[in-house]
Order: structure tokens, then C-alpha cells, then sequence
């Protein structure tokens, strides 16, 4: 809006009223003047010819308006009725207005000004603000008010920074003038405060010439406006438009009612040319639009004008009504609904219905511990009276106020002394455990050990196992089935990666967004104080900057300390002795040595093929063959399939890869029993369509309707059946059902959609009973089809599951001169290695051992103790023999991209390099392992289970074992053992007899 309306609100008068009409309208000298009685809904006062714009005021107003209605009247009648004469308070000046023919120039950088408004400016040049103190002392209070133009190429509607207000500042003499509109105001100097001069606009002007450039001088000449007639109807109509949106406006804004009065002060009297600028001054359109109406002369043109600048206002002054009256709303029912529930509160709280929110936390927080107040420990019970008191005392919107309540939750939620009821029955627990696994004894007699010494005691106490295996041996699933035998809660949670100590112990309550640690957040799941809680891939535990986990788990899993397990959250310490910790690793020696020493491992080897056969056989193909909808007379996999499967492509010792294999099979039998036409859903009633009224067709494609069917085979069927010749209608309904359905139709695939268009199936046909007749032993038939099972056996299990990952491991039937087997421990179970050793030249002190095969170098130096004692032993038996002085050897070891490193390969070393030099291959069928040392002893090694299986596999029938691991291979199940010729042997002599005796089955090579 306009600067002037600041400037001038502290003189204008808050009020205007029009004097009431108490005679005949015919005696008002101006017409307009009963027009402008309308902005009040009064009449034109009998006693003078001023009238002056009221809006609809009331109370306080009504003695203001009285007042200034009798200063108009006595105003009035002071003035005479000279028609051509209007009055003016504009005090008398001299020279007068109409005598000021040269001016200085003021450029007005944002509105125009209107004759009879206010509008305080800035004057920066100190030059040309010196030059209108002056005129004022000489009593030439006067000077000319112009617009100054948009610079070319600028949106005057975009509003820009001071940057073009400093450049009009600078321009002088032609520049400046060049940048002013031609037509503006005579403006008189009501004030001047440093340099803020303050203007009144009294008539039009418009620049002639310059006289003078600093100050810019100018000669104007005085506008007057056009002669007009006042009885037109046209610019009454207009005026009368004009005045109605005026009342309007100053009705819907209280920016501008203060200046109707003021105007009249000033210029007089309404009549038409004025009413159109008062109307173009208050609103706020842009100064173009002002300007043009500044410059319009023509009274009609410049009433339209203004109407449309006072239309524009009236929608803004809407507009602001309907914002404004909308967030009043938004905000009033806002603060509404804030007092309503307030008062509710207070009465709720008055009645006893409802208490504050400090008040209910604290209820709730008792009713928790209430239940368990007999069970739980005393300084616990402590501890919760002092936070419960603390909460009481704080202030809600504190965040001490939510750290406490937190705080306070978790104490409560916790089950002090609850622990659920165990199972004690070691018969239920043992079926629990076969129906779930098949084999692992070991686990399987801890835990029966365990519940025999609770039923014992009456009582159990919790136990640190740790089950130690390769992966997929059912390490994970054990721990949830012993959960289900001992009918306790099962919790698990992995460490693998873990390097957090705050995961375990918790955070301080000091930090923002603190939490309780692992073992906190599993009592709170579970509800009870002795769940089976599973600790997963703990030889994964990491370590970071936030402290070493493994330390961490110290103190949770040592029987002696978890008694008082302190969690840095809870700050009380917690009795997890009755918790059954069951831990997890692939391999112990990641583990460090003190959180090993608190664990009881239980080692799981994996399992050998006819372990696998039975687990694949009851437990993983009868889940995924329900997993994957399939009935058990739709599909075989045969044993030779399995056990092609098993020693093909699942070598490993767990079983896991073994499921995905099987899996893979009945996803493609799925899509194959699908792809002819078997659904397994339930088979629904067939529907015969018999319409009322005969098609147009004459009855030539009846459709019999069987819900969901798309085979293709039908619409091909029905298409042929269409271009039949009409000789063919003779044929029989149930020829046309044998050549409609496909042939490898399934009897749970009964078709549910079939649409048989044959002409012999006309509607007479089958509305007969002859025609339901046959279509009875055509649905009989077709139920009585046979199902071509698909059946898996080792021929075809490639189409299924691709080419075989694992060739045979035996390379040689007969091992020839320098070769012999050995047995191998990797991490997918037992596998069997062969030791190959050649001569690669010979001379007189060339004895020389080379070495390949990815050897590490533990193995390297098996090899060097090897090419030493072999050297010794060859000496014993042969005195003469100067092979290894004389002989360059190549030690060689397959498979070289395979890394290999280990000690128990010494022995098998040996016996490869004396085959080489005394020519004498090894007995046939034969394996070993073992560590030799320089003397000839031989020591234990660890595998024996995984070894043993690899050399089974292999139809190794002659295995040689240290000693000292008798005892590892007498655990073995009878079914690991059976069928093996086994030898423990103490020193390297042993195995030279058993590697070399006489056997007629053994040849030369």
C-alpha cells in the first residue's frame, strides 16, 4: 500500500459522517451528493452542499458522526450557494497554487499523488533538499510530485531492491526528466523533518520544459479536467457503481476509512472527477494503473477506471476476509478443543474417574510390580520406591521426567522370579529330539543328561553349551528343539560381527536414546527367568573402538558370575543362573581361551551319506514336497537319485546345500505337472449350460462349462470340432470327450473349464437322458485315467539339478609305484588326498626334494621330516641303496589350487617316497594319516570322524590311525565303522609292514 497511509494516519480523523437529510432531494444543489449518502444509508443534508463517505459505524461512533455532521452544516451556510464555487481548508498560501508556474521536480519512485492525499518522501540529494527548505521560507511552499518510469526490459509488478531508487538519486538535468512522466501533481510542503519531506497533493500537472538541471526545474502547466455533463446517466450509473464498491471496500478495510473525512477537509466537496480519484488512491493497484488514471482528463474514463481498480480491491479485501476467517477458525477450535479437554480432565479428575498423567504412570508402574512383589529381590524393590518417588517429584516436560520413565518401564517389565514350569521327562524329550534330528547323539545325550539331573534335584540350573560344527549340521535348529523337549521360552540372537560392548551390558541411562543390553531385552520378550537363550556364531565376535565383546560375555556366560549379571541400563544386578545359554561356533579356535574354558563343547562332525540318505528321506523331501504343494503319488525320487544327489553335489557335511538341491527338483517337477494342465486344488462340480431360448445358430455350439480350465489342448480340440463336416453329428458324445481332453490329463487334475462346441452335442441331446447317460460315463472314464508319475532317479537327476559339482575323489583303482592315499579334515567334513612323489634325475650327490601343490608351511616341513626319516628307514632295510643321496625327488600334491597346510599328511609322505625307491607300490584299498616326528613315532591327529567318512566314501577298505586316537574312533557309530579294516599303529615301522606286506592282489606297476 501506498507510503502516504503511514505517514498520514497520525493527522487523519478517524471518522466521517454525512449529515442526515431532513428535506426534499430536489432542494440539493449536486446530485452526487444523495449518491454519496449511500455509503452510510443516509439521505443529503437541506443545508449545505457538502456530503461526505461514512462506513457503517455504530456505538462509539454515532456521537463523532453527530459532530462532525453540525461542523459540516455550520461550514455550509458560511460558504454561500455559488454553484461554480467549491470550498477548500486548504489554508491560503501566496503565491496561490494556480500562480506556481515553475516547480522543482520531486521523483516519486513507487505511486503516483493524488490531489488531497498525503505522501512523505525521502530527499537524498542534500542539494535539492536545500533548494525546497528555501522556497518554504519564501513562502513558495510548492513543488511538482512525478512518477518516475520503469527503466526498459523491468516487470513493474516484480519487486526489486533499493539498488534503483540510489540510481534515480544520481540522475540530474535531462536524464532525470527523461525517467518522469509527463503529467503529475502540484504538491504542497506541509513538512520537513531532516530528510523526509512530506507532500499534499492539490492539483495536475504537466511538464512543459526544463529550466534548470540541479535542482531539476521545470515549467508546468495547470490540468484541468474535461467539461462533462453532470445529468449524463451514464457517469451516474458509473459513479454510482464506483460509490457502492467504495462502501464495500471501506465496510471490509480499516486500512482506509480514516482518510474519506480527511479528503473532504482538504479538497471539498465530492463530485465526480474526485470521487475517482479518491477511488484510484486507496486501492492497490500498480502505479501504471494510478498513473494512467492521473493522466485521464476525460471524467467518464476515468470513473471506469477507477471502478475497475476499486472491483480488484474489493476481491483482495474478500480474499483477506476468507484467509483470515479461516485460520481464526482453525485457531479458535484448536484452542476450543484444548479448553474442552482441559475442563474434561479437571472434572474426570474432581470425580475420581481419572488422575493426572504423574499419577497414572506411577499406578501403572505399581500394578506391574505388585504381582511380582513376593518374587522380586529387595534391592530391586529399593531401587523402583526411590525412581517411582523421583517421577513424582519431576516435571513432565522435563527429559529427566522421560529418562525415569523409561527407566522405570523397564524395571517393572521385567520377570522377577517368574520362571515357567519345566519338562521332566526324558522319554518325551528324547521323541522330541528324534522327530526333529536325525543322529547327533552327542547333543542329544547332554540334554537328556541335563533333564535327568533336574528331575533329580527337583530343580535345574542353567548350563553354557557350545556346539561346535560345520555349517548346516543343525547347530541353529538343535538349540530351538531342545527349547520345545525342556518346554522352555527360546530366545536367539547372533553375535557374528558384533563389536559393541553396549549390545551386551547396555548403555549408560546418560546417553540419549539408551538401551538395556541383549540379555535384558530377552527377558522382556519372553516373560520368564530360565529361557533357552541361543547365542549364535560367537567365534565371529568382532572388536572395535566401542571395547572388546568377547570380554564382554565373560561375566554372561560364567556359571559363578551370571548369578549377579550387572547391566549398565539397569544398574541392579539380574540372576540369569537359571538361563540355558546353547552357543554356536563353526570352528573353537577363534574363540578366546577364557570365554572357551566357561563353555562345554559339544563337537559336531557332520554327517556321513547314510545319514544324509535318511534326513533327505524323512525330514527334507517330505517338507518340501508339502512346501511345494505336490502330492506323494504324483511324484518318486528314488534312493539311487538321493544318493547320486548326495556324493554328486553335496558333499559337505551339512545339509543345507542338500536342501536347496532338493528343493531345485520339486520346483521343476511344480512347473511341469502345471505346465500339463494338474491342479491340486478341490475339483468342483461340472455346470451344464442349457439356455431357455435356442441361439440363433440353430443349437449348433452348446457349451458344457467346467470353472478355471485353460488348456490348450481343449480350444484346439474345439476349433477342429467347429469346421467338421455335418456327416460327423452321428458321432458319439463320448468320442467327442475322448478327443476334447488332453492326454496327460491327471485324475486330481479333473478340468474345470472345458467348452465343447462338437454339433453333436446339440440341446436336445443333452436334455436326454441318453445324452446325460453318456456324459456319466465320459466324467467316469476320464476319473478313472491313470497318473503317469514323474519319477527322479540318477538317469535323469542332471535334467533336474545340472551337471555334477564333485567327481569321483579315487583317481587310481590300483595305486601305482610312488602314489599313496591320504585322508584330509576341511571345512565341508573328511576328504581323501593323494601323495605323489617321481624321480627327477639322479647323480652322484644330486639327492635333492622339490616341492608343489600349494603346500603351507607346516606341510613343507612334514615333507622335509619325511625325505629324512624315509632316508633313515630305506637305509635300515637296504643298506645299499643310495637313492635319496643320489636322487633328485619331486614331491607333488593335487588339486594345486587348493591351499593345504596340516601336519597328519607325514606319515603318508613317507610311504610315498620309500614306493618310489624301493619300486613297490602299496597295498591296494589303503589310506592313512598321521604325524611322524624325526624318530619314527607317530602322533594323534584330530578328524577322525570326517576321515573316516572320506576314506568310506572313497571304498577305502585298509585304514592306518595313530594310536592315541583309538579312543576317538571307538565313539564312532557301528554304521561309520562298519565294513573297515582299521590299524593303530605307534611307530612308522608298523605302517611299513602294513603298507608293503606280500599281498598276491597287489601288482607292480
Amino acid at each position: 500500500m501506498l507510503r502516504a497511509a503511514a505517514a498520514a494516519a497520525a493527522v487523519f480523523p478517524s471518522r466521517f459522517a454525512a449529515a442526515p437529510a431532513v428535506a426534499a432531494a430536489e432542494e440539493v444543489r449536486s446530485p452526487l451528493l444523495r449518491v454519496l449518502g449511500a455509503l452510510r444509508g443516509g439521505r443529503v443534508s437541506t443545508l449545505g452542499r457538502k456530503a461526505r463517505f461514512c462506513s457503517n459505524s455504530s456505538g462509539s461512533d454515532s456521537e463523532a458522526v453527530a459532530a462532525a455532521e453540525a461542523k459540516a452544516e455550520d461550514a455550509v451556510a458560511a460558504e454561500g450557494e455559488a454553484d461554480g464555487k467549491t470550498s477548500s481548508a486548504i489554508l491560503p498560501t501566496s503565491p496561490r497554487p494556480e500562480d506556481c508556474l515553475t516547480v522543482i521536480a520531486l521523483p516519486l519512485p513507487h505511486r503516483p499523488l493524488f490531489p488531497g492525499f498525503y505522501m512523505p518522501i525521502y530527499v537524498k540529494d542534500q542539494k535539492l533538499l536545500q533548494a525546497l527548505v528555501e522556497n518554504r521560507k519564501r513562502s513558495v511552499p510548492y513543488a511538482g510530485a512525478f512518477l518516475v518510469k520503469d527503466e526498459e526490459g523491468t516487470d513493474p509488478n516484480i519487486v526489486t531492491s533499493s539498488d534503483s531508487e540510489k540510481s534515480i538519486d544520481d540522475l540530474k538535468g535531462n536524464e532525470l526528466l527523461n525517467r518522469l512522466h509527463e503529467v503529475g501533481t502540484l504538491a504542497q510542503i506541509t513538512s520537513i523533518q531532516g530528510d523526509q519531506v512530506v507532500l499534499l497533493g492539490h492539483r495536475r500537472l504537466r511538464i512543459t520544459e526544463m529550466v534548470q538541471e540541479d535542482p531539476l526545474t521545470v515549467k508546468v502547466d495547470h490540468l484541468k479536467e474535461k467539461t462533462y455533463n453532470k445529468d449524463d446517466d451514464v457517469i451516474k450509473a458509473t459513479s454510482f457503481e464506483v460509490i457502492s464498491t467504495l462502501r464495500e471496500v471501506l465496510k471490509t478495510s480499516s486500512l482506509w476509512k480514516d482518510h474519506v473525512q480527511t479528503y473532504t477537509q482538504h479538497m471539498g466537496d465530492f463530485n465526480y472527477p474526485r470521487l475517482a480519484d479518491f477511488g484510484a488512491a486507496i486501492s492497490g493497484a500498480n502505479k501504471l494503473l494510478c498513473q494512467e488514471v492521473l493522466e485521464e482528463l476525460d471524467v467518464y474514463k476515468r470513473l471506469k477506471l477507477t471502478l475497475e481498480l476499486v472491483k480488484k480491491e474489493m476481491e483482495i479485501s474478500k480474499l483477506q476476509q476468507s484467509i483470515a476467517k479461516a485460520i481464526e477458525e482453525k485457531i479458535s477450535g484448536d484452542q476450543r478443543r484444548y479448553l474442552l479437554n482441559e475442563q474434561l480432565k479437571a472434572i474426570k479428575k474432581e470425580l475420581g474417574l481419572e488422575t493426572d498423567d504423574k499419577t497414572a504412570l506411577s499406578e501403572k508402574f505399581r500394578e506391574r510390580i505388585e504381582a511380582k512383589k513376593e518374587k522380586c529381590p529387595p534391592h530391586v524393590m529399593q531401587v523402583i520406591e526411590e525412581e517411582l518417588t523421583k517421577l513424582q517429584l519431576l516435571e513432565a516436560s522435563s527429559s529427566e521426567f522421560n529418562v525415569t520413565r523409561n527407566y522405570l518401564d523397564w524395571l517393572t517389565v521385567l520377570p522377577w522370579g517368574n520362571y515357567s514350569d519345566e519338562n521332566f521327562d526324558v522319554h518325551h524329550a528324547q521323541q522330541i529330539l528324534d522327530e526333529d534330528h536325525y543322529g547327533l547323539s552327542d547333543v542329544k545325550e547332554r540334554i537328556l543328561e541335563f533333564i535327568a539331573v533336574g528331575k533329580l534335584r527337583g530343580t535345574s540350573q542353567g548350563k553354557i553349551i557350545c556346539l561346535s560344527g560345520p555349517p548346516g549340521v543343525g547347530k541353529t535348529s538343535i538349540g530351538r528343539s531342545i527349547a520345545r523337549a525342556l518346554d522352555r521360552k527360546f530366545y536367539r540372537f547372533s553375535v557374528g560381527g558384533l563389536a559393541d560392548v553396549a549390545e551386551i551390558k547396555g548403555h549408560r541411562r546418560t546417553y540419549v536414546g539408551a538401551m538395556p543390553g541383549k540379555m535384558v531385552q530377552c527377558l522382556k520378550s519372553v516373560g520368564t527367568a530360565n529361557p533357552l537363550v541361543l547365542i549364535d556364531e560367537i567365534d565371529k565376535l568382532g572388536r572395535g573402538h566401542s571395547g572388546d565383546p568377547a570380554s564382554a560375555l565373560l561375566e554372561l556366560l560364567d556359571p559363578e558370575q551370571n548369578v549377579n549379571f550387572l547391566d549398565h541400563y539397569l544398574d541392579v544386578p539380574i540372576d540369569l543362573s537359571k538361563v540355558l545359554f546353547v552357543c554356536t561356533a563353526n570352528v573353537i579356535e577363534t574363540i578366546p581361551n577364557p570365554l572357551l574354558d566357561r563353555m562345554e563343547i559339544i563337537s559336531i562332525a557332520g554327517y556321513i551319506t547314510d545319514e544324509k540318505m535318511h534326513i533327505a528321506r524323512d525330514y527334507l523331501e517330505k517338507n518340501t514336497r508339502e512346501a511345494c504343494g505336490i502330492k506323494p503319488e504324483q511324484v518318486e525320487v528314488t534312493d539311487a537319485a538321493l544318493l547320486a544327489l548326495i556324493e554328486n553335489y553335496c558333499r559337505e557335511a551339512g545339509v543345507r546345500n542338500l536342501q536347496k538341491q532338493i528343493e531345485k527338483i520339486y520346483r521343476k517337477i511344480a512347473l511341469k505337472l502345471v505346465r500339463q494342465g494338474v491342479s491340486n486344488e478341490p475339483a468342483q462340480e461340472a455346470v451344464v449350460v442349457t439356455p431357455s431360448e435356442e441361439p440363433s445358430d440353430g443349437g449348433r455350439a452348446n457349451k458344457v462349462k467346467y470353472e478355471n480350465m485353460e488348456d490348450p489342448a481343449i480350444e484346439n480340440a474345439s476349433m477342429a470340432s467347429n469346421l467338421t463336416d455335418p456327416a460327423s453329428e452321428q458321432a458319439s458324445e463320448l468320442d467327442v470327450l475322448k478327443k476334447t481332453v488332453g492326454h496327460d490329463m491327471h485324475p486330481a487334475e479333473t478340468p474345470k473349464e472345458a467348452v465343447l462346441t462338437d454339433p453333436v452335442l446339440s440341446m436336445g441331446k443333452l436334455c436326454t437322458p441318453k445324452g446325460n447317460k453318456d456324459m456319466e460315463e465320459a466324467k467316469e472314464e476320464l476319473a478313472d485315467k491313470t497318473v503317469e508319475k514323474i519319477v527322479i532317479d540318477s538317469s535323469n537327476l542332471g535334467d533336474y539339478v545340472g551337471k555334477p559339482v564333485f567327481q569321483a575323489e579315487r583317481i587310481y583303482e590300483q595305486t601305482p609305484v610312488g602314489v599313496v592315499m591320504g585322508l584330509a579334515w576341511t571345512a565341508m567334513g573328511g576328504s581323501t588326498l593323494y601323495i605323489e612323489t617321481t624321480k627327477v634325475e639322479e647323480g652322484d650327490g644330486k639327492g635333492a626334494l622339490v616341492l608343489t601343490g600349494q603346500l603351507g608351511d607346516v606341510m613343507k616341513e612334514s615333507a622335509q621330516i619325511a625325505h629324512t626319516v624315509g632316508r633313515a628307514i630305506l637305509q635300515d632295510k637296504e643298506r645299499d641303496s643310495l637313492f635319496f643321496a643320489n636322487s633328485k625327488v619331486h614331491l607333488h600334491v593335487p588339486a594345486g589350487s587348493t591351499p593345504k597346510d596340516g601336519p597328519s599328511a607325514g606319515c603318508t609322505m613317507i610311504t610315498s617316497m620309500l614306493s618310489l625307491a624301493m619300486g613297490k607300490p602299496v597295498k591296494k584299498d589303503l589310506a592313512m594319516t598321521g604325524e611322524v616326528t624325526l624318530t619314527g613315532r607317530i602322533l594323534p591327529i584330530g578328524g577322525v570322524k570326517e576321515k573316516t567318512i572320506a576314506a568310506r566314501r572313497s571304498a577305502v577298505k585298509t585304514i592306518i590311525f595313530p594310536a592315541a586316537n583309538k579312543r576317538d574312533f571307538d565313539e564312532l557309530a557301528p554304521n561309520v565303522k562298519e565294513g573297515l579294516d582299521v590299524h593303530f599303529v605307534d611307530t612308522y615301522s608298523e605302517i611299513f609292514d602294513l603298507a608293503f606286506q606280500s599281498d598276491t592282489e597287489t601288482e607292480r606297476s
